[in-house]
């Protein structure tokens, strides 16, 4: 009796520990890096804004604001904290902070720094809470999810349209926003990478300023007295092109081919000018899918910590459909493509 009863034991024991086996691959897979399962619906989100001042940053929270609406609606989110860390990286760590304290189950971040945040980031991931980084992204993988548009490509794809256009030989000023940002540093990084290749180009200046027209159109009209030949222009931001633009348009100079963004004024002055002309677009919509990947991590899906989305990169062929759109944007804003939550989990599924 007593051997028959080890025997069940021992199949009994067998029998758990395949199962655990078995069971465990699963609960590894549907938890998220920093989720621990224990937050449930609806969540709380954190919005940590590095500025709020740019156009592209307001139409950026407009698509959080409407997300997390929608997420209410389908009973997943109470509440959206907002904060503006005003351009300071320190700022934005205590406002960070600030959210850990109040225990909110999702944050979302556009990084002031790169590096700066790594610490507070990798505190929120310690108690649980979904962070998500997008845009300008932080160094650390200690987080739920990036969400990445490869701006290192969106410099190398620039760069080598713009040498192509020129043949391989020209002078050109390189147009960078803010020093330190990473999207910024990551997009002059790719475009070097490119120039290196093309002796016959040759970099008359650069120039760093913060990602608005009117600084830009500032700091190429002091260029333009100093440099009688400019044969193009590499901006590496959108609001960076239309203040170029309008700069070679108030001196009398005739405009080059130039790089650019989803800006709206810079697409009209493509248009206006017929200039030759490539551009990118950083979407705005990043926000809202940030907020959508986050709740899916908290929701105990699994979401990878890279999450990759395309370029999309505009042409004088797509210029019309992005025109076409224009009375629905800011004058001073960008011409983002539509988006929906059927998009983000497309993105989400990709390997």
């Amino acid at each position: 009796m007593r051997r028959n009863w080890q025997s069940l034991v021992a199949k009994m024991v067998f029998s758990g520990c395949v199962t655990a086996m078995m069971a465990a691959p699963v609960a590894a897979q549907a938890q998220s890096h920093c989720v621990t399962g224990t937050r449930k619906p609806p969540f709380s989100i954190g919005w940590a804004n590095i500025y709020s001042v740019p156009t592209w940053m307001k139409q950026t929270t407009d698509t959080i604001n409407s997300e997390a609406a929608e997420l209410k609606k389908q009973g997943l989110v109470s509440k959206l904290m907002i904060t503006d860390a005003q351009g300071s990286a320190n700022t934005q760590i205590q406002q960070i902070q600030s959210m850990i304290d109040a225990n909110m189950d999702a944050i979302l971040v556009d990084a002031g720094s790169a590096t700066a945040l790594d610490r507070v980031i990798s505190a929120a991931c310690a108690k649980g809470i979904a962070v998500i980084s997008f845009d300008s992204l932080v160094d650390s993988d200690d987080l739920t999810a990036k969400i990445i548009i490869d701006s290192k490509e969106w410099g190398r794809d620039a760069a080598t349209w713009m040498a192509k256009t020129l043949d391989g030989k020209g002078n050109i000023l390189v147009l960078n926003g803010p020093a330190g940002v990473s999207v910024s540093e990551d997009r002059r990084a790719g475009a070097m990478e490119v120039l290196k290749q093309y002796p016959g180009i040759k970099i008359l200046a650069e120039t760093n300023t913060p990602y608005n027209s009117a600084p830009a159109q500032e700091a190429v009209t002091n260029l333009l007295f100093s440099q009688p030949k400019i044969d193009g222009v590499l901006s590496l931001g959108g609001a960076l092109s239309a203040g170029a633009l309008l700069a070679f348009e108030r001196q009398g100079r005739a405009p080059v081919p130039m790089t650019g963004e989803n800006y709206r004024q810079f697409l009209e002055l493509w248009k206006k000018t017929g200039i030759k002309g490539w551009a990118a677009m950083q979407p705005n919509w990043l926000g809202a899918m940030a907020a959508y990947v986050a709740v899916q991590a908290l929701d105990g899906k699994p979401v990878p910590v890279h999450v990759n989305v395309p370029l999309p990169v505009i042409t004088d062929a797509t210029l019309p459909s992005y025109l076409a759109r224009a009375k629905d944007f800011p004058t001073d804003g960008y011409i983002y493509s539509p988006y929906s939550q059927a998009l983000f989990a497309s993105y989400l599924a990709q390997k």
